[in-house]
């Protein structure tokens, strides 16, 4: 390996996002944006280029920070194909993924352990469950309502025609009745698919989707998944071909399992060489337990206990307790109960929103729930040690940024798993 102190001049990262159907260019804009605000804030001056490579969508990036400069090509590893397909499901499809996803966390105890940990990850997947739910109720008493008047409006058109007794009669209330539940099926499904359209708002169907997706073969890798980690582990392996410092692998939110995997696998297949660039690991706002504690996930498990002893990399995980959809300061290692002996890995640290943001900026994000969960990836404007943009286009490796860096105090490092079977 090279000297994990010399200067970055190239670097290379590899961004793993979360359960997102969106475009990747979202992510290209992000970084061109909050870099700037960042650049601003910090004193230094980072510019972005367009970059396109097959199977990616990237951007090179081009630093002058803490009198170096420094270019780096960062490349979004796309899985939003698999998502989209994942949430192309019907109304009642998800109602069933609802039943299931709930049936599974409940029936294992696996809800029970998470809350043990961290409440807000746990309230956040209970959230489109209620809400849903809800919405449920709200269209079936709806329903009900429009039923129940045109039949009463039918019965009374009856009584003024004077169609009582006898056949008439009989009649008559048979066509109230069916109209009655004709018009309740019929608003239900209306008022349901109005709040589909609407999701974009409430998250109700996306974060069902999301929950389901990672506990749908109750924590194994689904086959498409499984393949494109296997892509992605091609693609990363080729940038030590390439005359760079450091290759940096990112996983936010429910990409930091899949970049674990990612790592493991190149470290377990010896496609790291042992005389390239630095390989590090950065996980930010991670959800790993949501899925490793789940029955199936011996591969997970096994990648985490794997990564946990290596000398190869340096892995850092980045949360804050300010972050209520991720299990922040919970080494994923200790708590998932697969701890190695020789445990040298992750370092979690917390990025700290209540003092690396100013009040006012933490006024103004504190209950956007989502925005909150990206703020790993933009602009702090009261920056402490972690900077998104030092990190990709700085001149340190992530090494040497945090080689003096202890663990977070706060940090939760104790076994919760109930299940920690590994791969044989």
């Amino acid at each position: 390996m090279k000297d994990q102190t010399t200067q970055v001049r190239q670097r290379r990262v590899f961004h793993i996002p979360g359960y997102d159907p969106i475009h990747p260019r979202r992510y290209r804009e992000l970084y061109r944006s909050e870099s700037a605000a960042q650049a601003a804030i910090s004193g230094y001056e980072i510019s972005i280029t367009g970059t396109s490579a097959p199977h990616t969508f990237g951007w090179g990036v081009n630093a002058h920070i803490d009198g170096h400069d420094v270019a780096a090509r960062i490349d979004v590893l796309v899985w939003s194909d698999i998502v989209r397909d994942s949430m192309a499901g019907s109304i009642p499809a998800t109602y069933l993924q609802l039943l299931r996803t709930a049936w599974l966390y409940l029936s294992t105890g696996t809800l029970r352990r998470l809350m043990w940990m961290r409440k807000g990850p746990v309230i956040a997947a209970l959230y489109p469950v209620a809400m849903l739910l809800a919405q449920f109720l709200v269209a079936l008493f709806l329903g009900g309502l429009a039923g129940n008047a045109v039949a009463a409006a039918l019965h009374w058109l009856m009584a003024l025609a004077g169609l009582t007794g006898g056949v008439s009669e009989t009649v008559v209330s048979a066509i109230a009745l069916v109209a009655k539940y004709v018009l309740w099926v019929t608003v239900l499904v209306l008022v349901l698919r109005w709040f589909k359209s609407h999701d974009h708002r409430l998250f109700a169907y996306y974060l069902m989707h999301d929950y389901s997706f990672s506990a749908g073969a109750r924590g194994a890798n689904p086959p498409a998944l499984e393949a494109r980690i296997n892509d992605f582990t091609d693609q990363i392996a080729q940038a030590w071909r390439g005359d760079v410092d450091e290759v940096l692998i990112v996983g936010h939110s429910s990409g930091a399992h899949l970049a674990i995997s990612v790592v493991a696998d190149l470290i377990r297949l010896g496609r790291v060489p042992t005389d390239g660039p630095r390989l590090a690991l950065l996980t930010l706002g991670q959800v790993v337990p949501m899925v490793s504690f789940l029955p199936r996930a011996q591969r997970l498990r096994s990648d985490l206990a794997y990564l946990a002893a290596q000398d190869v990399l340096t892995w850092v995980d980045v949360s804050a307790p300010g972050d209520g959809c991720c299990f922040a300061l919970c080494d994923p290692v200790a708590v998932t109960g697969v701890t190695p002996p020789g445990k040298r890995w992750p370092l979690v640290i917390s990025a700290a929103f209540t003092q690396t943001l100013s009040p006012a900026r933490w006024k103004a994000l504190r209950w956007r729930f989502f925005r909150l969960h990206f703020q790993y990836l933009c602009a702090f404007d009261r920056p402490g040690d972690y900077d998104y943009f030092k990190i990709t286009a700085g001149p340190l490796t992530l090494a040497e940024r945090y080689r003096d860096r202890q663990p977070s105090k706060s940090r939760i490092d104790v076994p919760v798993s109930r299940y920690t079977s590994l791969l044989p």
